[in-house]
């Protein structure tokens, strides 16, 4: 195509309407209508893109972007011309901020975007007599899945943890949450991870506490399958 990004941005392609869809286990779709009766713009607005260039990402990967990324601000208008079809498709070109850019796949995998990195949160079991009682969460709490603090349970400043609702390549919804473990020079933000909980971790790892996504996800850490 010619586009080329500039320092601090990506330059990525947006299916607008690839997140308004649902596919079944058995291969059936059918389109999810979220914009009317729901005002949450993490899942009524796109976050999955295809990088087209990048300073650090491989062309042609999968990124998750803030759902605020892809509006006209930072559309691309009068770039090289394109097919009929594509001129009148659904997908648009974007020049994103890299700071609005939280995460990448790598064949399944999908690896954080610095300083971003990726976590689950952490669930204390009930352990009395009744049955079908929840977890509960901790509040402030993180077990991360990536970087330098990877296998650790940290506390985090409050509402550190954002979760990004995606589309997964089975057409289904997905989930991940990000955050900044050691804040962000860049846009001036202070680091989230503030403390390693040494044995909240021992626990985790004995099968003690819980980590997921929400309760009713959670599980132990040999349970766990990331990707």
């Amino acid at each position: 195509m010619g586009l080329k990004h500039t320092e601090g941005r990506v330059i990525c392609s947006v299916d607008r309407e690839y997140k308004n869809y649902y596919t079944f286990t058995g291969g059936t779709k059918i389109r999810l209508e979220r914009q009317y009766d729901n005002f949450n713009r993490r899942e009524t607005h796109p976050t999955n893109a295809i990088v087209v260039s990048s300073n650090s990402i491989p062309e042609g990967a999968e990124i998750l972007v803030h759902p605020n990324a892809p509006e006209e601000n930072n559309c691309i208008y009068n770039y090289a011309l394109l097919s009929g079809e594509e001129a009148s498709s659904d997908v648009r070109y974007y020049s994103i901020p890299e700071d609005q850019c939280f995460a990448w796949r790598n064949e399944n995998q999908w690896k954080p975007i610095p300083p971003f990195e990726l976590a689950l949160r952490v669930f204390k079991p009930y352990k009395g007599l009744l049955t079908g009682v929840e977890p509960t969460q901790l509040k402030d709490i993180l077990f991360v899945l990536t970087g330098d603090l990877k296998g650790k349970v940290v506390k985090t400043i409050t509402a550190a943890a954002y979760e990004i609702v995606f589309q997964d390549s089975n057409g289904q919804e997905g989930r991940l949450i990000r955050f900044r473990p050691n804040g962000c020079s860049r846009t001036d933000r202070e680091p989230e991870a503030i403390a390693i909980l040494h044995s909240e971790t021992n626990l985790v790892n004995g099968g003690k506490l819980l980590v997921g996504l929400s309760k009713s996800d959670c599980k132990t850490v040999n349970e766990l399958v990331y990707g």
